[in-house]
């Protein structure tokens, strides 16, 4: 009876050391307000060790703020088809309806949801990285602008630098550039940046993405550029599907 119970202790124990891991809830306080976010950690994640940690920014259409529909597309998609293959940190900040990502206040959210994730996870900081789609490509250009030194790589899908329905917006880092495209592959000449996009998008023009992939190469950039014939807007599906996107972004390290 004892050695019974002795065994039933121990298994409890044992249960109650193992890290959670998988796809968990948080709340981030950004200004006088409080956000909704999750952070997939993954299976064998310890406190022993840096991990890798990725930012991802999602598109126009995951807004809101049930804390859910963002991680479902995406990388959070490819997270839960190939888990093997994504052995890190995910941040997934949500952002509300009326908001974009590269308004100052939802930038403000996000990096300070990647810091909490960070401290919380044993995020490596110089194993940090930046992706996005659609909406969310265009706010990791404009993150990775502004806080360059914070990533060790970037990986905007479907996204750019001039909205294609309005003009560049007034608090953008680049607005009255004459040349936009030549201003942020100067300022991110130094960036490993991965680039993919659909040639059949309506919703984004392939030229952002062309235009951004010849100027980064000018400057002399470490990019790649990935251009699907056919594929329209969801071209996320085909690039977080890459069995050599996540080697190369997990394999890249911060500048010194």
């Amino acid at each position: 009876m004892y050695r019974a119970l002795l065994t039933i202790v121990l298994a409890a124990s044992t249960l109650s050391a193992v890290e959670p891991t998988g796809f968990l809830d948080r709340t981030v306080a950004a200004g006088d307000r409080s956000f909704r976010y999750q952070v997939y950690v993954p299976f064998g994640w310890s406190k022993g060790a840096r991990w890798p940690i990725v930012l991802f920014l999602h598109g126009s259409g995951e807004r809101g703020d049930d804390g859910l529909k963002h991680t479902q597309v995406g990388i959070g998609t490819a997270v839960r088809l190939h888990a093997d293959r994504y052995p890190c940190v995910i941040v997934f900040p949500q952002c509300p309806q009326e908001k974009t990502w590269w308004d100052p206040d939802m930038e403000a959210m996000a990096l300070t949801a990647l810091d909490q994730a960070a401290q919380e996870f044993n995020g490596d900081p110089d194993r940090t990285y930046l992706t996005g789609l659609s909406m969310g490509g265009y706010g990791t250009w404009s993150i990775a602008y502004g806080h360059t030194p914070r990533f060790a790589a970037a990986a905007p899908i479907c996204g750019g630098v001039v909205p294609p329905d309005r003009p560049v917006p007034p608090d953008s880092p680049w607005a009255g550039e004459p040349d936009p495209y030549g201003t942020v592959a100067r300022k991110l000449a130094r960036l490993p940046i991965w680039i993919f996009h659909g040639d059949a998008d309506p919703r984004v023009p392939v030229s952002e993405s062309r235009k951004l992939a010849d100027a980064l190469k000018t400057s002399g950039a470490k990019v790649a550029y990935t251009e699907y014939p056919g594929v329209e807007h969801n071209s996320w599906d085909r690039a977080y599907a890459e069995p050599e996107f996540p080697k190369w972004l997990l394999s890249q390290r911060r500048a010194r």
